[in-house]
């Protein structure tokens, strides 16, 4: 069963995960996240790694091949532009396992002329007969509270790691074993932090050592390059994960809460956290990610009223829209959304999650991007044009318009003052 508290944000109530057993970690039966299950037919081949500027790094488990494909540059806004509407579609402990939904997700962004952040959990490239090799903070060796992987899952995973990248999509972590709660990553230290990252680097670099594995292709990026961000589990313990990425070299953090506002930095990263979006016939809002719209529906349990999960996913889609339409008819925040990959309630969620897809990132001036795109486009800005559109409140469009708000040029001195247009001096 899973469990969950409630923390009051800004006069809302925000179901917030609190334990490991699947809560905020995408288990693919709603049992342990992405836990290997009978296998389905094998999806398409990824796309090769690029010939040019290949070399294969450490054991040949990834390898340097170039610039990521499929990257825009991202355009400083000239003055008076209208911002672009960004929306972030992540997901936490990304891995491929008999439901197939990382492959799905890709085919549906692609589709829908998206790209992603996949956070993926370092475990999912660690097969259980080498369990050992993961020694996690403050707990015994060996340990993970949403298991590990066989050889088969992290073939598929690879597979599906390897295709995404190459389609432009940026691959994260959600760290290893998962723990939530007492002696879980909410008590880390800067340093048990730093460990933990660590392995999950080691885990991604090393998994054809690992495995036994000796012919398949590598991952085609650098992680130690390619690693600039994550999602804390449970988003507990953000304070000393940040200092810990910060002296990394990470660039953005999505593990708090936040209002449908533009991002700012907070001690030296991009804070692009979980935002809270209305719940369509409730009174209050929630966070933008599948699990808090569950527990909010069905409880503490993943399979509820098989009579309400189309209500449920119609809820959660409808949620996420009018949010993603008061900001973009309003101040233009970027819209933040987290999932997993997972069947909870019939996978009504899942259902949702495409809809949402297909029905923001094809509209006018929507870009569905990554986090690192994301981060790329804030970092391109002028700092004083990011700082005057986070004055604006949630769904508050610039009085005036666009063209006024954001121009360089001084206002015209209002009608009777010495000086004005149209008075004689």
């Amino acid at each position: 069963m899973m469990a969950a508290t409630k923390r009051l944000v800004a006069g809302v109530t925000v179901a917030v995960c609190a334990v490991a057993l699947s809560a905020c970690g995408g288990g693919g039966t709603g049992s342990t996240e992405g836990a290997p299950g009978p296998k389905k037919a094998q999806p398409a081949p990824a796309p090769a790694a690029p010939k040019s500027a290949f070399r294969l790094i450490g054991d040949g488990s990834t390898a340097f091949t170039g610039a990521q494909p499929n990257q825009a540059t991202p355009q400083k806004l000239k003055p008076g532009q209208k911002p672009p509407q960004f929306v972030v579609f992540s997901w936490d402990g990304a891995g491929e396992d008999s439901q197939r939904l990382f492959s799905h997700f890709r085919k549906v962004a692609k589709a829908n002329n998206a790209t992603m952040t996949y956070f993926l959990s370092g475990v999912y490239m660690l097969p259980e007969d080498k369990k050992s090799l993961y020694n996690p903070p403050r707990h015994p060796v060996g340990r993970s509270d949403i298991g590990f992987n066989d050889n088969q899952g992290i073939k598929d995973t690879v597979e599906q790691l390897r295709g995404a990248w190459l389609e432009g999509n940026e691959i994260g972590t959600h760290f290893n074993g998962h723990f939530c709660g007492k002696g879980g990553v909410g008590e880390w230290s800067v340093e048990e932090w730093k460990s933990e990252i660590a392995q999950a680097k080691a885990f991604v670099s090393q998994w054809k050592s690992n495995t036994g594995t000796k012919k398949a292709e590598p991952l085609p990026f650098d992680y130690d390059k390619e690693l600039i961000g994550a999602r804390t589990p449970c988003l507990e313990g953000q304070s000393n994960f940040m200092q810990a990425a910060r002296e990394l070299g990470f660039r953005y953090d999505t593990s708090g809460v936040n209002s449908q506002l533009w991002p700012k930095k907070k001690d030296g990263l991009w804070d692009l956290s979980l935002q809270l979006v209305p719940v369509p016939g409730r009174a209050f809002e929630t966070l933008t990610m599948d699990y808090n719209f569950m527990v909010n529906q069905s409880g503490s349990t993943s399979q509820g009223d098989p009579s309400k999960h189309k209500y449920w996913g119609d809820q959660m889609r409808d949620g996420l829209i009018q949010g993603f339409e008061r900001a973009y008819n309003g101040n233009r925040a970027p819209l933040i959304i987290g999932n997993h990959f997972e069947s909870w309630n019939g996978g009504t969620y899942m259902r949702a999650i495409e809809e949402t897809i297909e029905r923001v990132c094809n509209k006018s001036d929507v870009r569905c991007v990554s986090f690192r795109q994301l981060a790329d486009w804030l970092d391109a800005q002028d700092p004083k044009v990011l700082a005057k559109m986070r004055k604006l409140g949630v769904g508050q469009a610039p009085k005036g318009g666009w063209a006024d708000y954001l121009s360089t040029q001084p206002a015209p001195a209002p009608k009777g003052v010495p000086g004005a247009e149209g008075q004689a001096s």
